[in-house]
């Protein structure tokens, strides 16, 4: 059995006991959260909506943290025009606990 869930404008494949890493959610670490179920499938059956009447998928927060930096340099040529920036993008882990 898995389930397609939407979080922080993006989707993903996910069954009991995965890690994933989504968007940063305000949550403690420790703390259960409930993922909006967009498509079940359960063995041959496949059931859709938005969101799915009767489907909840559970995750446990296991951590939260930084991506690799990314740097953005830009730059004007022959105008000594020069600006650098760092970038990281905050992440939460979550451990999918249940399937329903």
């Amino acid at each position: 059995m898995y389930a397609v869930v939407e979080t922080g404008g993006k989707q993903y494949k996910v069954s009991e006991n995965d890690v994933i890493t989504v968007e940063h959610l305000d949550a403690n670490v420790g703390d259960k959260v409930t993922l909006p179920v967009l498509l079940l499938v359960d063995g041959k059956k496949v059931t859709t909506g938005n969101p799915v009447k009767g489907a909840e998928v559970v995750a446990e927060v296991l951590s939260h943290g930084k991506g690799d930096k990314v740097v953005v340099f830009k730059y004007k040529a022959k105008k000594n025009e020069r600006k650098k920036q760092g970038h990281r993008q905050p992440y939460t882990e979550l451990k999918i606990v249940s399937v329903k």
